[in-house]
């Protein structure tokens, strides 16, 4: 059994699947004011839980089609092929938003939603004949027998996955611990509450019959409907239609222990059928507030909690007639929690829903491919590591939200305030020109030169040489040697530091986009960018300690056409400060290894020594230099050549360049900011370059 308490990590069962780290609970990256005075929705956490909830939806129910969606209106319900999951999720709630989750999709799987349509037509003709002698009309036949086999399919699925994924278990306990174990149901279910026999306190009894306080003596036929349920045997219906089958026997003997209703006449002279406890209706007003009595079980209340759903343990030795009284207050409680039960059993939760803006900046930060790695767990005094913001893919719409710093709508209306609109962003077309002259060298790359060698020992024979056999030459053999290039692959990440503005930005650029556009010219070269920055939350308060890395994959040649860098590189500017290592770390398995046939290089653009600090971690001097280092040793150690210029000039002092080469190795460059330009020059001789 799966044991947990308040002093557990509430993130037990989430912690086996997910990375420690896999999600922060930080303030959102998104505030829109400038002063936060409360934490907003952090969207890239959102969208990380949805996507770890879907996977487990996945791999559980072996469905890879089903939808995990945040609801935009209201309450829902699975509808046989989505899942709908509230967007109020943190690590508490996370495990029994994933019970849910589980046990929504669980029902795509199982239940046939065809038949729960047509239900009325699947109950026997002779138990809604029963029902109208008790006094229940055809419609509330089918809306007990419906609410009944909602528990029983509850019952039959959740085993499924108890007895497929066990491993999933936690989850599911975190979900009844939520929706069904409180301290008010535990009570009552020991008290005289629903002793009567009627069917409110049938219905409350049966919903509750796996809890361990279950009284099966507290009402008459309550002991039958245990055997009749049969929960250590659940495993045995295996569809929609069996468990509709035991509903209705439940309802039957519910039925058999009702007093008969009373006959009377309207005054049409028709029958009239009153219920026998004298209720019009069955029922509810549907009023009153979810009860907020819910806990999560001490460790030695849940050492008390079976695990009914394997075992089909239940505690049956209380008597019936118990002492026990509700006060007024403590009975609208339990009103309130046995609503919560019966809204769970018909799939109608309430789920808070996102906002427009909200499900807006969703789709953007899923359709970039963006989520959180947790980097530099050597690094620092707590070794435990923080996160890195890492967006897989520049999308316009992503450029339109205004989500990331270092992108602006308005070409540079943060920086470059000296220069004109056209000014600053005209380095892409600086850059397109320098690269058509360069691609233009790059041709020779895609073609090939065949060399013929003649009068060898061996080979194929050459036809021109065979009348020398007579006189004694046997070296009569040819083979024709074909040279041409490996393909390349070349990572560029760039520095985008608030320091990198100007000159040195739009050069470094310049740079850039000439070898994309070289690149784009020709077959075996790809070529992949990414810049490197900073992303606070927006708290401007705290904006020096709530930040992160952030790295961006502007462009890949593999995927993107060359105009997406004529159209979105613009919007690409300079923001925070520089988390080199870390950022490297962020996306060491995005740069592609050197293999027998292809070389790959990783090239750096940078105009400063590592610096980052947050509330976690204090980036800087021989800390963040090691840490650098290390991570391009690692790069080397996969084959691949770095090359790695510091931008600057003559006024830098020595010690910087020492700690640059620290970093990059002794064959690391500082260029002057006007002849950053020259490097794609320096990069096409290195595309030309032979093994």
């Amino acid at each position: 059994m799966i044991n947990k308490g308040k002093n557990m990590n509430s993130k037990q069962y989430s912690s086996f699947w997910l990375d420690e780290g896999w999600d922060s609970r930080r303030t959102s990256i998104f505030d829109e004011d400038e002063i936060v005075q409360k934490p907003k929705v952090d969207v890239v956490a959102l969208a990380g839980y949805r996507r770890a909830i879907s996977n487990f939806v996945s791999i559980v129910t072996g469905e890879s089609d089903i939808k995990v969606n945040f609801t935009t209106a209201g309450s829902s319900y699975t509808d046989g092929k989505t899942v709908t999951i509230s967007s109020k999720l943190d690590d508490k709630l996370f495990d029994s938003s994933v019970g849910l989750a589980l046990h929504e999709g669980s029902h795509i799987k199982l239940s046939d939603f065809t038949f729960l349509k047509n239900l009325e037509y699947e109950i026997p003709r002779e138990l809604y004949d029963f029902g109208l002698k008790k006094g229940f009309k055809d419609f509330e036949v089918q809306s007990h027998v419906k609410n009944l086999l909602n528990y029983v399919e509850d019952r039959r699925i959740d085993n499924f996955v108890f007895t497929t994924s066990p491993g999933y278990k936690g989850y599911y306990h975190s979900m009844y611990d939520k929706y069904f174990y409180s301290k008010i149901i535990d009570k009552a279910l020991q008290s005289t509450e629903h002793t009567d026999e009627v069917i409110e306190s049938y219905m409350f009894r049966i919903i509750n019959l796996t809890n361990v306080n279950t009284n099966l003596g507290a009402l008459k036929g309550l002991r039958k409907i245990w055997n009749t349920i049969d929960i250590k045997n659940i495993g045995r219906l295996k569809d929609t239609k069996e468990a509709c089958k035991v509903a209705s026997e439940v309802m039957f003997i519910i039925l058999s222990n009702l007093g008969d209703a009373k006959i009377t006449k309207d005054e049409y002279g028709d029958k009239k059928y009153e219920k026998s406890d004298g209720s019009d209706s069955d029922s509810q007003d549907g009023k009153g507030q979810d009860s907020q009595d819910t806990k999560t079980l001490t460790d030695e209340e849940f050492e008390r909690l079976k695990d009914a759903m394997s075992s089909g343990d239940v505690k049956q030795g209380h008597n019936n007639g118990s002492d026990i009284e509700l006060s007024a207050n403590q009975k609208r409680q339990l009103d309130n929690a046995i609503r919560k039960q019966e809204k769970f059993m018909k799939g109608d939760i309430q789920k808070k829903k996102v906002t427009k803006k909200i499900q807006s900046e969703l789709s953007n930060v899923e359709a970039s491919g963006m989520s959180y790695e947790t980097v530099g767990k050597d690094v620092g005094w707590t070794k435990k590591g923080i996160k890195c913001l890492v967006v897989r893919k520049l999308t316009k719409e992503l450029v339109d939200s205004d989500i990331l710093q270092c992108l602006y709508k308005n070409r540079y209306s943060r920086y470059y305030w000296n220069k004109k609109d056209e000014e600053a962003s005209g380095f892409v077309e600086a850059g397109v020109a320098l690269g058509a002259k360069l691609g233009k060298k790059l041709q020779v790359r895609g073609e090939s030169r065949d060399t013929k060698w003649s009068r060898l020992d061996s080979g194929r024979i050459d036809k021109r040489l065979v009348a020398e056999l007579g006189f004694g030459n046997e070296r009569v053999f040819q083979t024709t040697f074909t040279e041409s290039y490996s393909d390349a692959f070349l990572h560029i990440s760039v520095d985008a530091s608030g320091s990198m503005n100007g000159d040195k930005w739009t050069n470094a650029m310049t740079s850039v986009v000439a070898i994309c556009k070289a690149a784009s010219m020709i077959q075996n070269v790809d070529v992949v960018v990414s810049i490197r920055t900073t992303q606070d939350s927006g708290n401007y308060r705290n904006r020096a300690t709530d930040n992160y890395p952030c790295i961006l994959l502007a462009y890949d040649s593999r995927v993107d056409k060359f105009d997406k860098v004529r159209r979105l590189f613009p919007h690409i500017g300079v923001a925070g400060t520089t988390p080199e290592g870390l950022c490297f770390e962020a996306v060491m398995d995005e740069i592609v290894p050197t293999t027998n046939d292809r070389d790959s290089y990783f090239l750096n653009f940078s105009d400063g020594m590592p610096m980052f600090s947050n509330s976690d971690l204090s980036y800087y001097n021989d800390e963040a230099i090691s840490h650098t280092k290390k991570m391009v040793n690692e790069i080397r150690s996969r084959g691949i050549k770095v090359l790695s210029y510091f931008i600057g000039g003559s006024y830098e002092r020595e010690s910087t360049s020492i700690d640059f080469k620290t970093m990059y190795g002794s064959d690391a460059e500082f260029v002057d900011v006007t002849s950053v330009m020259s490097v794609s020059k320096t990069m096409n001789k290195k595309f030309l370059e032979k093994k």
